[in-house]
């Protein structure tokens, strides 16, 4: 999966950008208090992003 195609389906879902870090950018979901990070490679792995969405309560994409 792209990483922007992953971080379009997250601020659908309410999700934004808390900081950048050194080699991953975190990412909040405000409602519901939770955070994950996301990194940053052109292509993010199916089962990355699976584990990404569930860290975040959305739905996976």
């Amino acid at each position: 999966m792209k990483r922007r195609d992953l971080l379009k389906h997250l601020m659908e879902h309410g999700c934004a950008l808390l900081r950048e870090g050194g080699r991953h950018s975190w990412w909040q979901h405000s409602q519901a208090g939770r955070r994950s990070a996301i990194p940053r490679h052109g292509e993010i792995n199916d089962h990355l992003a699976r584990k990404i969405c569930r860290d975040l309560g959305v739905s996976e994409p």
